[in-house]
């Protein structure tokens, strides 16, 4: 059975493009730098860093000496906003995606307003963790900023760190 919820291809390569740019902090990279690093063919390298460009999350320059760095800090950048560049909006429903008018039984339905509030949990979850926290341990980090809640056991949390 396929996965009913994942991230596209695109916004994937998007992700890994710009975790191996943060690694190397302010270092200037090049397309084919960043194809050979991650294994994305550099078409597709290159019309993502376009996209990404273009969402100012990166910066290009030009020249022999030229390629892309981080517009600003890793911990300044949401996954959400790299997903969004590269796919448009998060949006699980073709209601959410294109907006009133979109459905045929959009009048009729029932869970619209539900639909909505979850696309809306999931576009803050996106935006809860940063690029530096995807990419820096240690995974917990994300339990404490919220993005993902701590567990049922008051014990576990205690000793994991976790708060709710």
């Amino acid at each position: 059975m396929a996965p009913m919820i994942r991230l596209s291809r695109l916004a994937d390569y998007g992700v890994a493009l710009m975790t191996q740019i943060a690694l190397a902090g302010d270092r200037v990279h090049s397309a084919q730098e960043l194809a050979a690093a991650t294994g994305v063919p550099l078409p597709t390298v290159s019309k993502l860093l376009a996209s990404l460009a273009r969402a100012d999350l990166l910066v290009a320059s030009r020249g022999a000496r030229g390629g892309y760095r981080l517009a600003r800090p890793a911990q300044e950048i949401p996954v959400g906003a790299i997903v969004s560049a590269v796919d448009g909006p998060i949006a699980l429903t073709q209601c959410i995606e294109h907006g009133p008018g979109a459905c045929e039984v959009e009048v009729l339905c029932p869970t619209q307003h539900g639909w909505k509030a979850i696309n809306e949990g999931v576009q803050r979850a996106f935006n809860a963790v940063s690029l530096a926290e995807l990419v820096w341990p240690p995974a917990q980090g994300w339990v404490q900023s919220g993005a993902v809640p701590a567990s049922d056991d008051p014990a576990h949390d205690a000793r994991e760190g976790a708060t709710r």
